[in-house]
């Protein structure tokens, strides 16, 4: 068990719980009658925030992760968890053609979006890019080779996973109306007594603090893709945390922000980030998908 804190709160008709995970504010909105049942709600959903976290974090040295990324070029066997979310890795680097790369995040060695202004060479690109390309390791279920010096990173899918398995355990206790937001990534379950859908603030990347609006929500999930808060400014021009992992360069007039509304929030989320992945062309892109979208330019 995990013994960070949790807090509860009791709104006008419903409850909100909130903690810490994922490097992350989790707040969990539950309409159901009691106390005690929103507390064991609450506790559920942030014991396995915390447990995915710990799983999947590449910050921690006693993880799946952390087995793989120092594996020095020898096969790892993974877990089904394991498995499934490296499928649909392998599934998003198809569907963005290896824009979406979960090996990409080697490059944070050289790159900080910390609100800087250091730019790395091209020199120290092109050393760190032979450990990029998902091409570049073996898949063979349930066995993962990496080339020696080659990482995986989940960061870019993970808190979205850990929104929807969360959702999907709770709907085992109750069926009673859920709003879960892990950080701007969000999923609905239940119907609100009142009918009545939540309200949800649109991030405005150029002022984080103050909603650019409001949305309705009734069901299905939201997430957010964007650079308002991971970016570096170099010589006047800004350059976002989404690195193209066929250049090792950020993505080129990328928008500033995208939020996508679909039944998952997994599936948001992968549209909302592969969206922004294609720069100028992003709205082209969220119009052939069919969905609702918001985009900040």
């Amino acid at each position: 068990m995990n013994d960070r804190p949790v807090k509860l709160i009791a709104a006008d008709s419903y409850w909100v719980g909130s903690f810490e995970a994922m490097a992350s504010p989790c707040e969990l909105f539950m309409e159901v009658d009691g106390e005690a049942q929103a507390r064991q709600l609450l506790n559920i959903a942030a014991q396995e925030a915390w447990r995915i976290e710990s799983k999947f974090s590449r910050y921690l040295n006693d993880n799946p992760v952390h087995q793989i990324n120092n594996s020095g070029g020898h096969p790892v066997e993974v877990d089904e968890e394991v498995a499934q979310l490296l499928d649909f890795a392998q599934l998003c680097w198809q569907l963005s053609e290896g824009l979406f790369d979960i090996t990409s995040g080697v490059l944070r060695r050289i790159w900080r979006f910390d609100g800087g202004s250091q730019l790395p060479s091209q020199q120290q690109v092109e050393q760190i890019m032979p450990f990029v390309g998902w091409q570049k390791l073996t898949w063979d279920r349930p066995f993962l080779t990496l080339v020696e010096g080659m990482e995986i990173d989940f960061g870019g899918i993970g808190k979205e996973y850990a929104v929807d398995r969360t959702l999907q355990l709770l709907q085992q206790h109750t069926d009673r109306a859920l709003l879960i937001n892990y950080g701007g990534d969000i999923c609905t379950g239940g119907m609100r007594l009142s009918k009545q859908p939540w309200s949800v603030g649109i991030e405005n990347p150029s002022h984080p603090d103050t909603p650019k609006g409001l949305l309705k929500i009734s069901r299905g999930a939201l997430a957010t893709s964007g650079d308002t808060r991971r970016y570096l400014m170099h010589n006047g021009k800004r350059y976002g945390h989404l690195l193209n992992p066929k250049t090792g360069w950020p993505i080129d007039a990328a928008s500033r922000s995208a939020t996508v509304a679909a039944a998952t929030c997994t599936e948001a989320g992968l549209l909302a980030t592969l969206a922004l992945l294609q720069g100028p062309e992003a709205e082209t892109f969220l119009q052939n998908q069919d969905v609702q979208y918001w985009l900040t330019p």
